[in-house]
């Protein structure tokens, strides 16, 4: 993903053009109902998820060589298996064997692990995917009837969590980093919020006041971090992760959650020199830091706060079983011997393996940047994608 100045952008044709200027209108109307402001969460909630306009929500291709970003089910199959070894693991304790996916996206990752599992004898009794996006949902409903008809019969889709309890593990690629969060910024001694207004028809930032319990959350954790922070630092938080992890752990009465996504432990996130922040948008495979761009058109993302993560699973009543690098979870989880069961494929085959294994496990790819964090509830066995190199202590 190329990082690129914001003239060198492509253009959206002219459907793309008229979609985000509705979607902006619908902000607009937001906008001056709240009196000329929001923040940047609710900014964020409408963009990506606004029913039938949000990046999330329209009929656009997102994920892929044609969308705006490729996630680690894209990059190989071998994700996906290795990721199906530690569910097998777990699952194989359990009086039911099930799976949730939280945001699906186009069905890669569900297809290949259910190979994996079908190869290593542990299918999942069922397989909830959590979708709220009807386009999405199509999508992977049709890539696995065409792929896996076989086991199409065990997938059920759903809008919410309200009818699903598993005995399992749920699993979340990539989610975190595109729940809405609030924008601080460190002014004259105090934490302000970053809002979101509007200037000569045009989204614009703008200061607010930071409810005194957020400026202690603030003070809170930047003094955990050891990093006092300068004349207009700049940083985002997720009020509002307690709630989401405690509705994920509300979902599992045994097993594990697992969440894959790029991110710092507290310590690294607030660092003294990251003074503007976390936040990218994706866009046609470039990356910029404007988010009022095409509303609608692109990703919005923020790293994550891994030690919020773990604080916030502990008041959920869940246990932090492991964190570590995406690519020591692969490596744990046998990547190596996958690789090998490819040997007797074409030279083309295996270096093109070779390719997409460094993609996800070089430090300068994939393997540093992105984090796997487990979440346990009533499981007390050890976990082989942590067996070596788990991170809890940098927490």
């Amino acid at each position: 993903m190329t990082r690129i100045a914001m003239n060198d952008l492509p253009q959206p044709d002219r459907h793309a053009r008229e979609s985000s200027q509705k979607l902006s209108d619908e902000i607009f109307h937001v906008i001056a109902n709240a009196g000329g402001q929001i923040g940047f969460d609710e900014y964020m909630e409408l963009a990506l998820y606004l029913p039938g306009l949000g990046y999330y929500s329209a009929g656009a291709e997102k994920i892929g060589e044609a969308g705006d970003f490729i996630t680690a089910p894209g990059v190989s199959a071998l994700f996906s298996r290795c990721l199906a070894r530690q569910i097998a693991e777990v699952t194989d304790q359990l009086p039911d064997k099930h799976i949730l996916e939280l945001g699906p996206g186009t069905g890669a990752l569900a297809v290949a692990m259910m190979l994996e599992l079908e190869h290593l004898g542990s299918l999942p009794d069922h397989y909830f995917m959590l979708e709220t996006s009807a386009d999405l949902r199509d999508r992977q409903q049709h890539r696995i009837s065409q792929e896996v008809p076989h086991l199409y019969e065990r997938f059920s889709w759903h809008d919410t969590l309200s009818d699903i309890s598993i005995n399992g593990v749920i699993i979340g690629n990539e989610i975190l980093d595109a729940l809405p969060i609030c924008c601080i910024q460190y002014e004259k001694g105090e934490f302000m919020e970053v809002a979101v207004g509007t200037d000569k028809n045009r989204f614009s930032w703008s200061q607010r006041p930071l409810a005194v319990e957020k400026q202690a959350v603030c003070a809170r954790r930047f003094a955990e971090a050891g990093t006092k922070p300068v004349e207009g630092y700049r940083t985002e938080i997720n009020f509002k992760l307690d709630a989401w992890i405690n509705t994920i752990s509300t979902a599992l009465s045994q097993g594990l959650i697992l969440l894959i996504d790029y991110g710092y432990p507290r310590q690294e996130y607030f660092h003294p020199q990251r003074t503007q922040g976390t936040l990218l948008c994706h866009y046609r495979h470039r990356v910029h830091t404007d988010p009022f761009l095409y509303p609608g058109l692109q990703d919005i993302t923020v790293s994550v706060d891994f030690t919020a993560v773990a604080e916030a699973a502990y008041d959920a009543g869940l246990e932090v079983q492991g964190y570590t690098t995406q690519a020591h979870f692969l490596i744990n989880c046998g990547i190596a011997g996958l690789i090998e069961r490819v040997q007797s494929g074409s030279s083309i085959e295996q270096l093109e393996m070779a390719k997409q294994a460094r993609l996800l496990t070089m430090p300068g790819e994939m393997g540093e940047r992105f984090k796997v964090i487990a979440l346990g509830k009533n499981l007390d066995s050890p976990l082989m994608g942590f067996r070596q190199f788990d991170q809890r202590h940098h927490l």
